[in-house]
């Protein structure tokens, strides 16, 4: 993941999108606060643009956007549909268009299943639906949008 920051600083901003406070994260790296605070602040401003940026690539208007979560929802101009832009640690920067298909037939199935679990885990959301991707990003997004 690259939102032209440091690993170190996007393990700052991960812990705490996980609601680790920064005088912990500040212990554990053996660094001020302060300088947590004011790396997790420029961090803030990086991954806000990056989603900003994304969603100008692929069209999509903004109707909310939430940088300390990584997480922007909006409107695909193109495509009609809704569109959550996000953040993972583990997969970088992602866009979800929210559809109806027939899941189990795409060869993206098994990556649609893995994102979903793997972000809903990065922020501490437990998800109830099987593994249908359609169904996994309802719950999640929705789950999501209330705390953003």
């Amino acid at each position: 993941m690259n939102l032209f920051i440091s690993e170190k600083q996007f393990e700052f901003w991960k812990l705490r999108r996980s609601k680790i406070p920064n005088i912990s994260i500040a212990t554990n790296f053996g660094i001020s606060r302060q300088a947590v605070s004011k790396a997790i602040i420029s961090i803030d401003k990086k991954v806000e643009t990056a989603l900003c940026e994304m969603a100008a690539a692929n069209r999509i208007n903004i109707s909310k956007i939430n940088p300390q979560m990584g997480i922007l929802f909006g409107r695909s101009v193109p495509l009609g549909v809704d569109a959550i832009i996000f953040v993972s640690g583990k997969h970088g920067l992602q866009v979800w268009y929210e559809h109806d298909g027939d899941c189990e037939s795409c060869e993206e199935y098994a990556k649609c299943v893995e994102l979903l679990w793997d972000f809903s885990d990065e922020i501490g959301i437990t998800l109830h639906e099987a593994a249908d991707p359609t169904k996994l990003a309802e719950e999640l997004f929705a789950k999501v949008k209330e705390m953003a």
